[in-house]
């Protein structure tokens, strides 16, 4: 039964939704819990150029000063830190958090009550199965022995020894009993089939 039931989970597409349900609000608790780094940043400039330097010689006496001037090349970078977040994100943070945790919370349970419900589908179709296998042997064996009856009837009543109404209604009776043999048959069939179906396996059918 309980290789069954291990085919069974595996093999329902519910059960699969509800696992996969559960990964999903596991990637949304991990977004939530760093959804607030998209607030902060850095920032680098790069400038680069000429600088000129001017300076005045200084004069002697009776001299007019000379102005110098010099340049150079020179590249400057930068960086700053920035945050960036708005009042009610620091203040929804936690709820949001909290929120993604209990969505997890509700898709493990309703993981829990589907494999909970895969479990007793099997279990119920496995004993339907055993209750339509054993009706169909007791049809069986009513049906086999009215065909016997029926044989030995056809004889009496072509030696004339059994009347005409009781060769009808022997011949009624196990009419019946061939639609119950084949009615159970089919409920047998189908039962097998169903299980097969919940289970993902094939099983070797034996009828009888």
């Amino acid at each position: 039964m309980s290789v069954l039931q291990d085919s069974a989970l595996a093999h329902n597409h519910y059960v699969q939704f509800r696992n996969l349900q559960i990964i999903v609000n596991y990637c949304k608790l991990k977004a939530s819990q760093v959804d607030w780094t998209r607030n902060i940043g850095i920032q680098a400039n790069v400038g680069y150029g000429n600088l000129y330097d001017y300076s005045m010689n200084s004069s002697t006496s009776g001299t007019t000063p000379s102005s110098i001037a010099t340049s150079r090349s020179e590249t400057k970078y930068s960086t700053a830190l920035y945050l960036n977040m708005p009042i009610n994100t620091i203040v929804g943070r936690r709820n949001q958090v909290k929120l993604a945790k209990t969505e997890i919370e509700q898709a493990e349970q309703m993981a829990g009550v589907q494999r909970d419900e895969t479990r007793q589908l099997v279990i119920r179709q496995y004993n339907d199965l055993i209750l339509q296998q054993r009706l169909l042997r007791i049809k069986s064996k009513s049906f086999e022995t009215g065909r016997i009856n029926m044989q030995m009837v056809e004889k009496e009543f072509a030696n004339g020894i059994v009347s005409v109404t009781e060769y009808a209604r022997i011949t009624d009776i196990v009419a019946k009993a061939e639609a119950d043999y084949e009615s159970a048959r089919i409920d047998f069939l189908t039962a097998f089939m169903v299980l097969e179906e919940i289970v993902g396996m094939k099983f070797h059918l034996n009828a009888q």
